[in-house]
């Protein structure tokens, strides 16, 4: 139903945000649900080391220390790179001596070839998003996409795998609820909506109707799916409507990193800036915030 879903995406869209002490709560929040993304094909092991070095250290120490928040082991979800950058992330975060394990600040990868992945998964990918190809919506193509979605899910093991459906392709609300039932009958653990590079990524309606299909999911078979919108997004407001849409879509449990992320490379500077507001009253410069 086009005009629900339009409907629904628009009364979302028009809430009211948190203010002051509480949206700061949720923008700290939004952080933890972060892939801190870098998908340049000039990326280096430098890029990728101070990118881990920010996830790590997310947001500068000494507004932390404002709202008591510096002992909390606060990082972003994981670190998003290229498969032939997999190892360089992997080695920063083991080298930083970090309290936390690199699965959960883990190195996450961007594939769309089997052999890809699995040179990801031996260099101590955890994470895995998978590019599916273009197929939707041609005849057969359901079962196409579940073979396909079966082979990423083999080579992935242990490694959670997150399956981009490039929702601007699939034409109709209709497609982009048969695409997430296929990508989670196949194995998936995230559904995505897209690269982040696309002319069309993360939308509210689309993200309402994969929202949909993941609590369908969930109460036909008692399994929980996670959600990753990408692409688009880059401010703190931003973050604060998709956490509000997720907690009204599908509960309390899913604004938790295991099944929820923001594909993001320019998001957490802005969250960063809504946050030194809120401590100091004004807003940093850029060059005020590490990488921002």
């Amino acid at each position: 139903n086009t005009q629900a879903v339009q409907k629904r995406a628009q009364h979302l869209q028009a809430q009211k945000i948190p203010r002051k002490q509480f949206q700061t709560a949720w923008l700290l929040k939004a952080v933890t649900c972060i892939d801190l993304t870098t998908l340049s094909g000039d990326d280096t092991p430098s890029n990728v080391h101070r990118l881990c070095m920010k996830a790590i250290q997310p947001i500068r120490a000494d507004l932390l220390e404002e709202i008591h928040m510096h002992d909390k082991g606060l990082t972003t979800a994981a670190v998003c790179v290229y498969p032939s950058r997999v190892a360089d992330a992997v080695k920063s975060l083991k080298a930083a001596n970090c309290s936390l394990p690199v699965p959960q600040v883990g190195s996450c990868s961007v594939s769309h070839r089997v052999p890809e992945v699995r040179l990801a998964v031996r260099d101590g990918a955890t994470e895995i998003d998978i590019v599916i190809s273009r197929l939707w919506p041609s005849q057969d193509s359901g079962e196409a996409m579940y073979d396909e979605i079966r082979q990423f899910r083999e080579v992935c093991g242990d490694a959670h795998m997150k399956t981009i459906l490039a929702v601007g392709e699939l034409g109709t609300f209709t497609n982009v609820y048969k695409a997430s039932m296929v990508a989670m009958m196949a194995g998936s653990d995230f559904i995505k909506t897209s690269t982040g590079k696309e002319s069309v990524n993360a939308t509210y309606p689309v993200a309402v109707v994969m929202a949909r299909a993941i609590r369908d999911y969930f109460l036909r078979t008692g399994h929980k799916v996670g959600f990753k919108p990408a692409g688009g997004i880059r401010t703190a407001q931003e973050s604060l409507l998709w956490l509000m849409l997720i907690k009204e879509e599908l509960g309390g449990d899913w604004l938790r990193p295991h099944l929820f992320r923001f594909g993001a490379s320019s998001l957490l500077a802005d969250i960063e800036r809504q946050i030194s507001h809120q401590v100091t009253g004004r807003y940093a410069a850029y060059q005020e915030l590490p990488l921002a």
